[in-house]
């Protein structure tokens, strides 16, 4: 099984050289196969969102390799970057970042659209995820008509837009009450299985850990067991 994301040696210090210096991440290594789905557990300033920036091709490391899918991006140009990420990876967050001038169908359209995906294949696409996360009733619907739970699969629903290998998820349902923080995580789950996709899933909720097929913990600027 190949790896869709490896992670070698990765090392991120701030301040470096200074008396301040902190070392966030130290010589840490991480695979992940296709199809797996990771949750990384780790509490708030251990380090887990550099992680994710780094893994994410949105930040470097100061020392070590990342690949996406095989490809060695580490000293890649920003171009090379940016369409690695528009490409191969999908990104949620903790809140939504939907565009609130448009609809909950636009705000996935639009990605593709940056693709170069044609306007026709965009909306069939979009429809299909949404109506996958069971918001077919409300595609029209801007992020201020929305509830809290359905901004977050409509988020999902974009960040799979452009058919990704690798989602990145940071505390996704973290700002959800727990009974929502179920459902939209059990719609997420299902999108994943569903897709095939690869998964790297930060959330300070054990339970829903437990849910994913390795749970990882970031202690010390390493990842354990």
């Amino acid at each position: 099984m190949s790896d869709v994301l490896s992670l070698t040696g990765i090392e991120k210090i701030y301040n470096r050289g200074l008396p301040t210096e902190i070392a966030v991440l130290r010589g840490l290594d991480l695979k992940i196969p296709a199809g797996q789905v990771t949750a990384l557990v780790a509490p708030s300033g251990s380090g887990k969102s550099t992680l994710l920036h780094i893994a994410g091709l949105l930040d470097v490391p100061d020392c070590g390799t990342v690949s996406i899918d095989g490809t060695d991006l580490s000293g890649s140009s920003d171009k090379l970057r940016t369409a690695a990420r528009r490409e191969a990876l999908g990104f949620v967050y903790q809140f939504h970042h939907l565009l609130p001038e448009f609809t909950a169908e636009e705000n996935i359209v639009l990605p593709q659209l940056a693709n170069g995906v044609a306007r026709g294949a965009a909306v069939a696409r979009s429809r299909d995820l949404l109506a996958r996360v069971g918001l077919s009733d409300r595609l029209g619907h801007r992020p201020s008509a929305l509830s809290g739970g359905e901004q977050q699969r409509v988020a999902f629903c974009r960040a799979l837009a452009n058919g990704p290998k690798l989602m990145l998820a940071d505390e996704p349902t973290g700002n959800l009450d727990p009974d929502t923080s179920d459902t939209v995580f059990a719609a997420l789950m299902d999108l994943v299985r569903e897709t095939g996709l690869s998964a790297l899933i930060a959330t300070h909720n054990l339970g829903l850990a437990a849910r994913m097929d390795r749970v990882l913990r970031l202690e010390d600027g390493i990842l354990k067991e």
